[in-house]
């Protein structure tokens, strides 16, 4: 019986040839892809952190190969911070970083917990500038409360000094808020979004000092 011969394949030394070519390209571009570097960062909607403190967190402060650090990565770095709330980072010709920050912003601090509260209801130690509500608010009106400070202009939140849960006979949901210049505003949790116009309001007194009501219909009492 005679035996079958097996035909050995020539390797096609010109198809080798051109693979090997890209592979190697491949790798070079990849190689000089690592080595351009970011050289501009563009922070926005910082208000907490500075720009640089930004860029730390972001692991950017050594302006390092923006092959190594996708958008992607940066973002989650950024949002590991309890602080921001959502980060949006886009590159421009790999070169130029832009991030936008949405901050997960301190509202006040609430005396009974010895906390912050954030706009998230997350409660940290941390202290800041800050509304300090000084006494307690029931469980049923607090998350309402919490809701309408999420609401607020942020520049009004700053404006503010201490707020007192201060219910009377007719509502049990009234909150007298201290001004920093001095003023005073009565609000319920049903007009607490009045507050945003405090300062076309006041501006209305020529900058009498007295109290604001809010809580029922819309007057200013001055006080001598």
């Amino acid at each position: 019986m005679a035996k079958k011969r097996v035909k050995k394949r020539r390797i096609n030394k010109k198809r080798f040839l051109i693979l090997f070519l890209i592979i190697f390209l491949i790798l070079v571009l990849l190689f000089c892809l690592r080595q351009i570097k970011i050289t501009n960062i563009k922070v926005s909607g910082n208000t907490l952190y500075s720009e640089w403190e930004i860029t730390k967190k972001a692991g950017l402060e050594d302006y390092p190969s923006s092959l190594d650090n996708l958008s992607s990565t940066i973002e989650k770095r950024l949002e590991k911070d309890p602080y921001i709330k959502n980060a949006e980072v886009h590159k421009s010709l790999l070169t130029e970083v832009n991030i936008e920050i949405t901050e997960n912003l301190p509202l006040f601090y609430y005396v009974p917990i010895r906390k912050t509260v954030l706009a998230d209801k997350t409660e940290v130690s941390d202290n800041f500038a800050v509304p300090t509500v000084i006494n307690y608010i029931p469980d049923k009106s607090y998350d309402k409360f919490l809701k309408s400070f999420q609401n607020m202009d942020y520049e009004i939140v700053k404006r503010i000094s201490e707020i007192k849960y201060d219910p009377n006979d007719v509502d049990t949901e009234r909150f007298l808020l201290t001004m920093n210049d001095g003023n005073y505003v009565y609000l319920t949790l049903d007009t607490f979004d009045k507050i945003n116009n405090y300062l076309d309001i006041v501006k209305e007194f020529n900058n009498k000092k007295g109290i604001l009501y809010l809580d029922s219909g819309e007057y200013f009492q001055i006080l001598e």
